[in-house]
């Protein structure tokens, strides 16, 4: 049984995973720490675990094996290094930081104390996303020139979502750090190559703090454009994915939930129109595969790769937004 650390309840996905945590039949969780000792409390007690004040006491505990992060982003470099150092496996929401710089801190420490990191991108793992890779690994669309990705709610229009999540300090950013990571690495994954440099436009039409309608336009080095877009300011928005080629496209979710291919290459039979693709179950969710890295004592080589990529993009986009101007990755500090 691996016994799971909680820290924090800020993220809106704690619960979540608190409950695959409950659900999995090889975990439970037996100690909860929040930076707001209130809210961690009432957590434990309704977990019926122990609350610590304090991390390191929670982390110096043998009866803990790996901790779920869900702590603000910007202590995330705090929490994770310090549940490196201490020998615990590590599940993190989305970003692991929101700077390169911090990042490879984190992941530093991970290698050195040799631990299991896995970040939640669970769209990774979605039977459309499976499908996609399947089709792009055929070919058949050719050359990719551009992938477009969007994901929007109304969480601020409809104010659902929680106040600390327009905290500029607390989030490193608004729509597009937190629902943008999805179509993010989602684009950066079928583009099939890191982008080189990011152009990303902030609005901020309920007037918070942070951006709440977002895009990015990414450029590679072989001429490829990716687009993300995110925000929290519409009702009906889907979720929609297209990646196009020199020989065809795809189109996910516009609006309903198909996968439609068109192609012209050569002995495919969807030239002349639209075909609907089959569409697998998802496979097992990160969370699922963390604990199989920890038991099999394997590494989430693509997951965290992603994540670092991920970082990056982010990194660069609020770069460009804030500085209005087009931003290059490698003019980030490592």
């Amino acid at each position: 049984m691996i016994r799971i650390g909680k820290i924090s309840y800020w993220h809106v996905h704690a619960w979540d995973y608190t409950k695959q945590a409950q659900e999995h039949p090889g975990t439970e969780i037996v100690a909860v720490w929040d930076e707001i000792a209130e809210r961690g409390q009432a957590a434990a007690d309704k977990l019926g675990v122990d609350f610590h004040a304090n991390l390191d006491e929670m982390l110096q505990r043998d009866d803990i094996d790996a901790v779920i992060v869900d702590a603000p982003t910007n202590r995330h470099q705090e929490v994770i290094v310090a549940a490196a150092k201490a020998g615990k496996h590590i599940f993190t929401e989305k970003v692991i930081a929101a700077t390169l710089k911090e990042l490879n801190i984190i992941l530093d420490e991970v290698a050195k104390s040799n631990v299991k990191l896995t970040v939640s991108l669970p769209r990774l793992n979605d039977g459309y996303t499976l499908a996609i890779r399947d089709i792009l690994s055929q070919g058949v669309l050719g050359r990719i020139t551009l992938v477009r990705a969007r994901l929007s709610h109304n969480g601020a229009t409809a104010n659902w979502l929680p106040e600390h999540f327009y905290s500029l300090e607390e989030c490193g950013g608004g729509a597009l750090i937190d629902l943008g990571c999805h179509p993010m690495y989602l684009t950066r994954l079928f583009m099939n190559e890191m982008p080189q440099e990011v152009s990303a436009h902030f609005g901020y039409v309920t007037g918070k703090q942070v951006e709440d309608n977002a895009v990015s336009i990414l450029t590679s080095a072989s001429g490829s454009i990716g687009i993300v877009e995110a925000g929290f300011v519409n009702n009906h928005s889907p979720f929609t994915l297209e990646v196009h080629g020199t020989e065809g496209s795809l189109l996910y979710g516009t609006p309903e939930n198909q996968l439609l291919l068109r192609t012209s290459a050569p002995g495919a039979d969807s030239s002349e129109k639209w075909t609907a693709q089959s569409i697998p179950p998802a496979r097992e969710s990160a969370f699922d595969q963390w604990v199989q890295h920890i038991e099999n004592d394997t590494t989430a080589d693509e997951n965290v790769s992603l994540a670092i990529d991920l970082t990056k993009l982010m990194e660069a986009s609020n770069l460009s937004a804030r500085e209005h101007r087009a931003v290059r990755i490698d003019e980030l500090s490592k």
